[in-house]
């Protein structure tokens, strides 16, 4: 059923379609409303890989892979799946399963989906680091079907965790503005879509078809506040259910009101800034102090970039700015994590030594450089860039902050118009070879990788340590290589790593949510009691 934007009599026509097939819902269903915090750009599942995008179409799809809320793998559309070889993966898949249209579910769907997903039209950044390496797909009957590598990937099934399965009968030839428009919005998830406003909010009705357990919503609301001080002010007025990301300053209050609920987890998520290594001709200029354009770029040298990162009071950030919701960290995995390293620590705020770097690096007066972040992407985004940026002044390095919309800075960025940008990586992956691959692997289309390496930086010994490691079965040799390229990464200051987000989430009145280590929020996981 299409989804309907602007005509109030097709909204009619269709809530009264919904109200009549939900008819036989159970006593207890009710009306959830949500509020998250990240900008959505799209309803198409394969547009653009944000943890925001993802949780909106989850609801909407299913993947052949689940994830716990602890980050266990579990069964999605597909029940079973083992490797036949290192380089040959079988998944047999839920019988019975239906799209939201009534049509069957078979494999030749999942055959569809990896075919579109590795290459939309206009996308910015998609799948293709997690497809590339799938050189042949077989489909062995309705409910079977086997996938060959170019080498082994034994992180496939938690790689495809990430991947909503979109049907063929609505996908072909469907652009990406026919699933905003709701025309091919069609998957077997949890809930059907019913609207979408973009920047505002997105509808949903329960599919009472799907597989899984029942959610004990009919209908759902997902409103899209990125304004932190906004949602929770919604959550305390009653308009909300549910938020992510509460504001950090108004934690201790939540805490102690009887009628709200906090829940929290570790997070897999890190911020970071990239220094662009070779940034668009119309990226914003880096110059010396009297504005004369600086070439080559002062960022191609490792001890500039050492001499930023260890600028920056990490402590300070997440103590007196994310009072407390974040933690320090020198990588971008967290403690727990496979492939997270100990022994490399948090670097140490040192600014007499920064300016000492500067001047071996030939720029003992420093110079001037922008910082880009997103303003509606991540909490505290722009106080945490105009921190660093008072930080990098006190060193000598002039810091002007360019804070934009998720949609502008995703787009410039993919086009890599920044000098040095404010970012995040969600770890999805629940390990370190999908940042490896995709934000600091060199960028090669054939293989998919540097998907996101915007900042186009290049190391070929580093490229070689990924390659082994996505292709090592042995765990624990696996692991050693992916702590290896820790620390490549971190001697060479690819990124600058900075904290890791803990996930929060703030309900009221009986309504209560098992937190994810994953950051997403979706409904199923949303209980009334």
């Amino acid at each position: 059923m299409a989804a309907t934007l602007t005509s109030p009599v097709k909204r009619l026509a269709l809530a009264s379609t919904l109200l009549l097939c939900l008819g036989a819902a159970p006593a207890f269903a009710e009306k959830l409303t949500m509020g998250i915090g990240g900008a959505v750009n799209s309803l198409d599942p394969h547009f653009y890989s944000t943890t925001p995008n993802n949780l909106v179409a989850f609801h909407m799809f299913d993947r052949l892979v689940h994830r716990s809320p602890e980050g266990k793998l579990t069964p999605g559309l597909a029940t079973e799946w083992r490797a036949i070889s290192p380089t040959v993966w079988e998944f047999k898949l839920r019988e019975g399963v239906t799209w939201h249209d009534g049509r069957p579910f078979t494999a030749d769907d999942v055959a569809f989906t990896l075919k579109r997903a590795i290459d939309v039209p206009n996308n910015l950044g998609g799948f293709a680091g997690i497809i590339r390496p799938i050189k042949d797909t077989e489909v062995v009957g309705p409910t079977v079907i086997r996938l060959t590598t170019t080498s082994p990937v034994p992180n496939l099934p938690s790689d495809l965790t990430r991947l909503a399965i979109v049907s063929r009968h609505a996908g072909t030839d469907a652009t990406t503005a026919d699933y905003n428009s709701g025309k091919a919005a069609i998957g077997t998830g949890p809930f059907k879509l019913v609207s979408y406003t973009p920047g505002e909010r997105v509808e949903f009705a329960r599919n009472d078809n799907w597989w899984g357990e029942k959610p004990a919503w009919t209908t759902l609301t997902i409103r899209l506040i990125p304004n932190t001080a906004a949602r929770t002010a919604a959550l305390l007025s009653g308009d909300l259910d549910l938020i992510d990301t509460p504001s950090a300053s108004d934690l201790p209050r939540l805490e102690k009101s009887e009628n709200i609920h906090v829940a929290s987890v570790a997070g897999m998520r890190v911020n970071y800034i990239v220094p662009m290594i070779k940034p668009a001709e119309d990226a914003p200029p880096i110059t010396d102090k009297k504005g004369a354009k600086l070439d080559p770029s002062p960022l191609t040298s490792q001890k500039v970039r050492e001499a930023l990162s260890i600028a920056i009071n990490r402590a300070g950030i997440t103590e007196r700015i994310m009072l407390g919701t974040a933690n320090p960290t020198g990588q971008w995995l967290p403690p727990g994590i496979m492939g997270y390293d100990p022994k490399t620590p948090v670097p140490a705020y040192d600014p007499e030594k920064a300016k000492r770097l500067l001047a071996e690096a030939g720029f003992p007066n420093g110079f001037k450089i922008t910082l880009s972040t997103s303003n509606d992407r991540v909490p505290y985004s722009v106080e945490v860039a105009q921190a660093i940026a008072q930080m990098w002044s006190r060193i000598g390095v002039d810091t002007a902050i360019d804070a934009i919309p998720f949609s502008v800075y995703s787009s410039r960025g993919a086009k890599s118009q920044f000098t040095a940008y404010l970012g995040s990586w969600s770890n999805n992956s629940m390990e370190g070879t999908g940042l490896l691959r995709d934000l600091v692997g060199t960028r090669n289309k054939e293989t998919g990788w540097g998907l996101y390496n915007w900042a186009q930086y290049s190391n070929s010994k580093l490229d070689a340590l990924n390659a082994s490691a996505i292709a090592e079965i042995d765990d624990t040799k696996r692991e050693a290589l992916v702590l290896d390229a820790v620390k490549l990464v971190s001697t060479d200051v690819a990124i600058l790593p900075l904290y890791h987000f803990k996930n929060i989430w703030a309900t009221r009145g009986k309504v209560f949510y098992q937190p994810r280590i994953d950051e997403l929020t979706l409904a199923v996981d949303v209980k009334h009691k």
